[in-house]
């Protein structure tokens, strides 16, 4: 069969010519699941060579048939390659084209082996039998009924998830989420878009403002839609509760949302935006509420009224006060240190005294100062006093370690308030509150606003509730200061423990932590001495690179002298995602190194990301229906090509997840320090460097650094090491808990 010749170097060089083109793809090289961004090979018809092909392609798989419209460029490194302009699938016209197309992941139910089955029994007629008499596939050895209907569903889904994809891909758009979209709405996808493309910004995780924007645009929706104008101030207020702000004063607000809905043909006025904000304050989409000084904040109803709910709840608990018999608890405290050998400190005999008869308690210090100690006393006291006593911590490896120290059964939050996938919401609230009479709460700096009120609200009027954490690591991951706010009211009974005890004061992760809260530089041994320390630094080089180069190293040879397992001990925790030591580059990077690629490892590629069995991954956000959430980390057990799912094995339990959900995971080889609060690790390694200066401060580094239980290693500049120690700016939230605590106390 001929095929049209490659061109020339003169002909490349030249004016670019559009020509056609059409081929197998036989693999894919690289594609973003962002943008659609492609670069993948093809094998044309009667070549000899594969053919490098780059564009953005709504959905593309190897053994699809593609005409592709186009024209050739010299890329300086890689070569000859065709730019893809536009592009249109047809039937595979080859035995091999068929198997690939099958087997691709396309359809689930159908894999590799089982497409190799199909093709071989039907030949060139394979699709058309799938497409018209589909029961056939019966005379295939190994395809029952069940598995036919399998196919015969997926088939007819695919179909109908494709129609999206051509209507999304036509106006000018990647369609990766088109599953996603197909699932929410089914066959009202294409009406729903139509209607208010914005929506899918409000429904569909992993779809946000821009990409729905751009729908939009290619509709024809005007720029100065009210759709828009809405969309655009919940989205600003969404991404500023990323950053932790519950509210935004509305100039910020309109300077955020002026910037965000600005375009080439169209120039918001701050009138406009304005009065886009009053109309929606009249239908209750978003409050405004002024402050003491009279700034106006603009909240999400929800957030609003969720922080007023809460204030008022933690003073309502105050009012109930206990009858208490303080001489009782100092001669049972008397006992218990004699027959323990042990002996509290005055400030833990005061907060277990606190703990004892007040309804609401806030123990905060940092490590070495014996919070655990204090909190194990506090549940032995309320054991004698016959009290229902419940554990709670936000995440799994927290609640295992809560549980550990006292020696009873401690769970989730989410498991403890029952939460219900189906509704979404908690089963215990303030209509069904929890049958215990104390209840303990460890690691409460993670508590955000949505989660401290699910909790605060499920706790009986007669019960004791006592919050444990450390004030001075990072604020949570969701919106709210909770911990800090609850304590900086001065209403809430709070005794912060500040003596680090002898024998916590012999490691040297304890000292330079409580060296680096006091805005002190540590005194970190390098590691270039015989290393005597459990706290370490690694310097030498002020560039990124260096970074990696060290990190490599640690993780081949150096660590596992030290006998730790570098897949099942060591986290590196960095600052930023971004750059060559933020998270993504280095989870590539170590994935090479702790779980490479071998024949018998199946892999996956979703949005630019290889994930085979083996790997470490992080759960990116609340999935209600399968009961994990945000910061919870796992390992892939089973790679089902097949049936196109993913088990991951986490600390509890093993959940599945459809191919098309796995922009919900990410690699975990390395995380973010806020995503490892709660978390403890054998062996931490911190890469500090100049480039991540607006992420540097002093509470990010105290946080990263008492996440290690045996070993921590900081990697980088001692001039980053002491931007972090001088900057006691973190990064200021919007919440006004504080002050509405303060207000409720006044009424």
């Amino acid at each position: 069969m001929s095929t049209t010749p490659l061109p020339s170097q003169q002909q490349v060089n030249a004016t670019p010519k559009h020509e056609s083109i059409t081929g197998v793809v036989e693999r894919l090289t690289y594609y973003s699941q962002e943008s659609g961004y492609t670069v993948a090979r093809l094998q044309r018809p009667g070549a000899k060579e594969l053919t490098t092909i780059t564009g953005s392609f709504a959905d593309i798989q190897p053994g699809q048939t593609l005409q592709l419209t186009g024209f050739w460029r010299e890329h300086p490194q890689y070569g000859l390659q065709f730019q893809v302009v536009n592009y249109k699938e047809t039937k595979p016209a080859t035995l091999t084209g068929i198997e690939k197309y099958l087997g691709s992941g396309l359809i689930k139910g159908v894999g590799p082996v089982t497409a190799k089955r199909i093709v071989t029994h039907f030949g060139i007629e394979t699709l058309d039998i799938i497409e018209t008499q589909i029961e056939r596939l019966i005379e295939v050895n190994g395809i029952a009924k069940k598995r036919i209907k399998l196919i015969k569903n997926a088939w007819e889904t695919q179909k109908a998830i494709k129609e999206v994809m051509v209507f999304l891909q036509s106006h000018g758009v990647s369609t990766t989420y088109a599953v996603k979209i197909y699932k929410q709405y089914q066959d009202k996808a294409i009406a729903t878009v139509t209607e208010n493309p914005y929506q899918l910004a409000t429904d569909i995780y992993g779809i946000g403002f821009l990409t729905a924007d751009k729908i939009a645009r290619n509709l024809g929706v005007p720029a100065d839609s009210e759709f828009r104008y809405c969309a655009g101030l919940v989205h600003a207020l969404s991404e500023a509760a990323e950053d932790g702000h519950c509210y935004l004063p509305q100039t910020e607000l309109i300077e955020s949302v002026t910037k965000l809905l600005t375009t080439a043909d169209h120039q918001p006025t701050a009138d406009a935006i304005t009065q886009t904000i009053k109309d929606m304050a009249l239908k209750d989409e978003l409050i405004r509420e002024r402050d003491a000084d009279k700034t106006l904040n603009c909240y999400k109803p929800t957030y609003f009224y969720t922080e007023q709910n809460l204030a008022q709840l933690v003073r309502h608990r105050l009012t109930y006060p206990i009858s208490s018999d303080i001489p009782r608890v100092r001669t049972w405290l008397e006992r218990f240190s004699s027959s323990r050998q042990v002996s509290l400190s005055p400030e833990q005999q005061q907060a277990v005294e606190t703990a004892a008869y007040s309804r609401f308690t806030v123990i905060t210090g940092g490590p070495g100062v014996g919070k655990t100690f204090c909190t194990s006393t506090i549940v032995s006291l309320w054991k004698a006093m016959g009290k229902s006593i419940a554990l709670a911590a936000p995440t799994g490896r927290a609640a295992q370690r809560l549980g550990e120290m006292t020696g009873l059964e401690a769970k989730t939050i989410h498991r403890l308030l029952e939460f219900d996938p189906r509704t979404r919401s908690f089963k215990r609230d303030r209509t069904n509150p929890l049958p215990h009479s104390a209840i303990i709460v460890d690691e409460a700096s993670m508590l955000d606003l949505f989660l401290a009120y699910s909790l605060v609200q499920a706790v009986a009027d007669n019960a004791q509730l006592l919050l444990v954490g450390d004030i001075d690591q990072l604020p949570s991951v969701g919106a709210g200061n909770v911990l800090a706010d609850l304590i900086n009211s001065g209403k809430v009974p709070v005794v912060r423990l500040t003596q680090v005890f002898r024998q916590a004061a012999t490691s040297k992760i304890i000292t330079a932590s409580h060296l680096i809260n006091r805005g002190q530089y540590p005194n970190i041994e390098s590691i270039s001495n015989t290393p005597q320390s459990d706290c370490l630094w690694h310097g030498g080089g002020f560039e990124p690179e260096h970074g990696v180069q060290a990190i490599s190293e640690l993780i081949a040879d150096f660590i596992p002298q030290l006998g730790f397992n570098p897949a099942t001990d060591v986290q590196v925790l960095c600052p930023m995602s971004r750059g060559l030591v933020g998270t993504r580059n280095l989870n590539n990077v170590l994935q090479q190194l702790i779980n490479p690629p071998s024949p018998e490892k199946i892999e996956v590629t979703r949005g630019g990301t290889i994930f085979r069995t083996g790997d470490r991954i992080i759960q990116l956000t609340n999935d209600y229906q399968r009961e994990v959430f945000n910061g919870d980390v796992g390992f892939i057990t089973t790679i089902d090509t097949e049936e196109q799912e993913v088990i991951v094995q986490y600390q509890e339990r093993e959940v599945t997840y459809d191919y098309a959900d796995m922009n919900e995971l990410a690699l975990a080889w390395s995380v973010s320090i806020h995503k490892s609060q709660g978390s403890e690790y054998p062996v931490v390694i911190l890469p500090l460097y100049t480039q991540h200066y607006m992420m540097l401060t002093r509470n990010l580094l105290y946080t990263g650094l008492t996440r290690a239980k045996k070993l921590a290693i900081i990697i980088g500049s001692q001039k980053a090491i002491s931007m972090c120690v001088r900057s006691t700016k973190s990064q200021e939230r919007y919440t006004r808990l504080q002050q509405r605590l303060i207000q409720v106390a006044s009424q």
